[in-house]
């Protein structure tokens, strides 16, 4: 993956805790379009396919002007109804800062938009990944009290030099969990949909492996970053979700799984339950997945 945004030490204009001013003006009228276009085909396309908290939520980025979202406008709209606030923040942050704005109702948003040429797969997380694929999840009581003690559990993590165990957990529910929802599997991580392809590959393809969330199941598996997930887990619900985490002695997995070999996507694990219910349909997708097609 070329990520271009991954640093080390706040860059020049950056905040210790690694947030920045939006700067909103300064994006151009393609950007804009750019914009639109991804947010009207996306939230189209991904009827049937997100789960309904998701489409409800699309609501709170619909009451921001069209285009590029200013944030400050943004959280006029988001704070009275989810208690949570966007930070702009220049990409891929440490551990330590993401954890502490989660654990704080803070959530960090790149300030930056994939181009053009990449409107339909951005090579690393921008700000419509951000923005459309988490923030309207945040509607929901139980998964934004997830995020909340998933940073705080991110912040003890950290101590405990866990952190790496901790980021395969938000990376098989936040970014491309699924939820059984009215008896229909749909998508819920932000990585799903935010990307249209892999969000039909996830649920609708007999070829990855789908199994219920175990939490230590999560942490021994590795994942990919620049290829679809071989493999995804599934909730039967935002506060199953939610209860799992708060139940759950991470310290003990911790110590349990530190000195045994990671789990491949593709191995089988013993109290591995597959989900057996029924895939989606093929629906016809975003207007530029076509043109990248045809082109």
């Amino acid at each position: 993956m070329a990520a271009t945004h991954i640093f080390d030490a706040p860059p020049e204009g950056v905040a210790s805790d690694w947030t920045m001013p939006q700067r909103w003006e300064a994006y151009t009228a393609g950007q804009h379009a750019t914009w639109r276009t991804l947010f009207d085909q996306q939230s189209a396309a991904l009827e049937g396919y997100a789960c309904e908290d998701f489409l409800r939520g699309l609501d709170i980025l619909r009451s921001a002007a069209p285009g590029v979202p200013d944030f400050s406008e943004l959280n006029r709209h988001l704070e009275p109804v989810t208690g949570w606030e966007i930070v702009a923040v220049p990409g891929w942050i440490p551990n330590e800062p993401f954890f502490d704005h989660l654990a704080n109702r803070r959530f960090p948003a790149a300030n930056f938009l994939r181009p053009p040429e990449q409107i339909g797969y951005s090579e690393e997380p921008d700000m419509f990944h951000d923005i459309f694929g988490h923030v309207p999840m945040l509607s929901n009581p139980a998964f934004s009290e997830f995020l909340v003690a998933y940073g705080e559990a991110g912040l003890r993590a950290e101590k405990l030099g866990a952190s790496d165990f901790l980021g395969r957990l938000w990376l098989y529910t936040t970014e491309f969990g699924l939820v059984v929802e009215n008896g229909e599997l749909r998508a819920f991580g932000g990585g799903l949909l935010s990307s249209y392809a892999e969000t039909v590959a996830a649920l609708t393809s007999p070829e990855p492996r789908r199994i219920w969330l175990d939490i230590e199941r999560v942490m021994r598996t590795q994942y990919h970053f620049d290829e679809f997930q071989r493999i995804y887990f599934v909730v039967e619900g935002f506060e199953a979700l939610l209860r799992a985490t708060e139940e759950t002695d991470f310290a003990s997995i911790y110590a349990r799984i530190a000195g045994e070999a990671p789990l491949a996507p593709e191995d089988a694990f013993p109290g591995d339950a597959a989900y057996e219910g029924p895939l989606q349909p093929v629906r016809p997708g975003p207007a530029f997945m076509a043109r990248e097609a045809r082109g």
